[in-house]
């Protein structure tokens, strides 16, 4: 009987729901005071359901998290106050809204449109926003169609194609996800649209009045977005960050054809995390890494600045492109500490590896004298700091560990099967141990337990890299004073 339900589902309806037949989203910056962002999404809905539709249910983006005001919606062109839905009959922490389309009939069609404003956000990871520039992740920021709450009723899907139309002042650079498909100008505005496809990932945009300095012409060379041009000697991070976006990709796979290059940013309002003493922030997006103005004009030419730029653009493959920060700091921070790894061996070889690796075990054990240990598969960033270091220095010795078991190639194998497999979705244990398990031919349930499950360093793991860090020359002084 399943199988008969399967093979029918695509052309017999099985429950109420509708069919998103055309998108398109519309985000416009007005300059201020305050500068906002207008946000505006059409919609051509189609009940294809079996039964007649009163409402639409939308979840909106949260209003402190993203500055979101004036909400308007209009069904056929008509203007419709939505209604919140209170706690009892949400369906999640999200803020959702009902909105009514009167004797909505089967195969008859509505014209749906939903549009607010976002003025002085309070994320700063999801949305920035100043009088210059401004930038919107790809999750969060537009509206989400919710279906009937009946069994089977299915999700409404983004069509087949999708236009982004961007308006910004017309001196204004513009990023975004999918291909280009024009550029006009109207006054002082310019209109920039992008076309996605169904099997694209939800857009992002970057945008702001910037001059544009270039680290090189081919494929993997970085540009630089500044508010100010950049002095020709601050290029000296160039070269380590193209080479680590070409590792990224060679390990874990390629993003986007349509991202041939990755964008360092400024974003003026981007805030540094608390516990940057120095006041430097670097976000990921998926074409690249903001970065705030302390850390550009304080930082491009120290060592510093490559750093914190190689770890966000980490993150662009495991926790942009791949949710994971569901699975906790094992996964969400773990993953890109590891891919930052990888890129100091492909950079300065097995050297470099080992002694990060013995830098974390030297931060773990630093860590641990401070707080009693929680496993790592049950460790969060939520979790009080003292508890927190011990995680953050423990998650990305696990996949050094996995390496060193069943060897790298096949490990970064199934992590970039993972990445591609998974991407625009969240990924957990379990979907990390199949990955794995099919590259390497190995039942991995034994390390998963003793890495996620159990407390501390197997004495193997610690024996292998200190023993081996300290047969270096030069090396045993300084093990010595970093563990004082």
């Amino acid at each position: 009987m399943l199988i008969l339900i399967c093979h029918s589902g695509c052309s017999v309806p099985l429950a109420p729901g509708y069919q998103i037949l055309k998108e398109s989203r519309e985000v416009h910056f007005v300059s201020g005071p305050p500068s906002h962002l207008e946000i505006g999404v059409r919609y051509s809905l189609e009940n294809t359901g079996t039964i007649e539709l009163e409402f639409i249910d939308v979840i909106l983006p949260d209003e402190t998290t993203f500055g979101r005001k004036n909400v308007r919606v209009e069904v056929n062109g008509q203007a419709i106050a939505p209604e919140q839905l209170t706690e009892q009959f949400s369906w999640g922490p999200e803020e959702v809204f009902r909105v009514k389309v009167g004797s909505w009939e089967k195969r008859q069609r509505r014209e749906l449109l939903v549009a607010y404003d976002f003025v002085s956000p309070q994320d700063g990871a999801r949305i920035t926003l100043s009088g210059n520039d401004f930038h919107l992740a790809s999750r969060g920021w537009a509206p989400a169609l919710e279906p009937p709450k009946r069994i089977l009723a299915p999700y409404p899907k983004r069509p087949n194609h999708m236009l982004v139309t961007i308006r910004v002042p017309s001196n204004f650079a513009v990023l975004s996800r999918g291909t280009a498909a024009g550029r006009k100008q109207n006054g002082g505005e310019a209109e920039y649209r992008f076309q996605l496809r169904k099997r694209d990932l939800e857009p992002y945009i970057v945008a702001g009045g910037y001059a544009d300095r270039s680290a090189g012409h081919k494929s993997g060379a970085v540009v630089f977005w500044t508010h100010e041009p950049l002095p020709s000697d601050s290029l000296s991070a160039a070269p380590a960050l193209s080479t680590a976006w070409e590792v990224l990709q060679a390990n874990f796979g390629p993003l986007d054809k349509n991202i041939r290059n990755p964008h360092v940013v400024e974003a003026s309002e981007l805030r540094p995390p608390s516990t940057s003493e120095e006041g430097l922030a670097a976000a990921p997006f998926p074409g690249g890494v903001l970065v705030n103005s302390a850390a550009l004009h304080l930082g491009i030419r120290s060592d510093s600045f490559p750093e914190i730029v190689i770890q966000a653009l980490a993150r662009i493959w495991f926790g942009q492109e791949v949710a994971v920060s569901e699975a906790g700091i094992g996964m969400g921070q773990g993953l890109p500490e590891y891919a930052a790894i990888v890129i100091d061996e492909a950079r300065s070889g097995e050297d470099a590896r080992r002694a990060r690796v013995v830098k974390l075990l030297r931060d773990y054990d630093q860590a641990q004298k401070q707080a009693p240990e929680k496993p790592l598969r049950s460790s969060w960033m939520s979790d009080p700091i003292e508890q927190r270091r011990i995680a953050l220095a423990k998650a990305p010795l696990f996949y050094i560990a996995l390496e060193d078991s069943y060897g790298e190639q096949p490990v970064r194998h199934g992590l970039r099967d993972l990445a591609e497999l998974l991407r625009g979705q969240e990924a957990g244990y379990d979907d990390l141990r199949a990955a794995l398990e099919h590259t390497t031919g190995k039942d991995l349930s034994g390390i998963f337990h003793v890495w996620l499950e159990g407390k501390g360093i197997p004495d193997d793991f610690r024996a292998k890299y200190e023993r081996a860090h300290q047969t270096q020359p030069g090396v045993a002084k300084s093990v010595l004073v970093v563990s004082r």
